[in-house]
């Protein structure tokens, strides 16, 4: 689920408690979380309701000055239903603390070599395994993720899955444009290679 930044602030201020999709089907569930800029999110509830009875106080908690300008925003279709999203701030984002830590024991090289090792279930291509695409992020810091991937000759919203399984796990930061390697990444390289 995709929140814009100013939505993001409004739930870490607690000014907005719900959030509205119209989905084929919820992309998110009740008692998960969800990782984003201002910190994690914890997903209270995830209930499919009828559109006909949105109100002006719901438009309000989901950051709305009018329940119209709710409707507006939602994406429409027919086989889309409506999902009210209860939200709240959990806490700080948990990978920050992850990938700022270098120091990585013997077990957690052995849990990175592992993951690294079920990383792929169809071959990639060349240069795009786990390590290899450390060392292309350890060598291409802020390099726009269009370029890397194309550099390669596969689809942008391919290569960003795979940056956002390092990510995860704590390998690497996002910049405003591209990435780097966290100090944890920078570690695991190290050891890994």
């Amino acid at each position: 689920m995709l929140l814009k930044q100013t939505v993001l602030e409004a739930i870490a201020a607690g000014d907005v408690t719900e959030v509205y999709r119209n989905w084929k089907r919820p992309t998110v569930k009740a008692g998960g979380t969800l990782n984003t800029a201002v910190g994690q999110l914890a997903i209270l509830a995830v209930d499919q309701i009828d559109g006909t009875k949105l109100t002006a106080a719901a438009a309000k908690r989901a950051g709305f000055a009018t329940k119209d300008e709710l409707i507006q925003s939602l994406r429409t279709g027919e086989d889309r239903q409506l999902y009210r999203v209860r939200v709240e701030l959990a806490g700080e984002d948990p990978r920050i603390a992850l990938r700022n830590s270098s120091a990585l024991s013997d077990e957690e090289v052995a849990e990175l070599q592992a993951a690294f090792d079920r990383f792929d279930k169809l071959p990639v291509p060349p240069g795009l395994e786990p390590l290899a695409l450390l060392q292309l992020i350890a060598e291409n810091e802020g390099v726009r993720a269009p370029d890397l991937a194309e550099s390669f000759g596969v689809e942008t919203k391919w290569f960003k899955s795979r940056i956002r399984r390092l990510k995860s796990r704590g390998l690497t930061e996002s910049l405003r444009i591209g990435y780097r390697l966290s100090p944890r990444g920078q570690a695991a390289l190290d050891r890994l290679r």
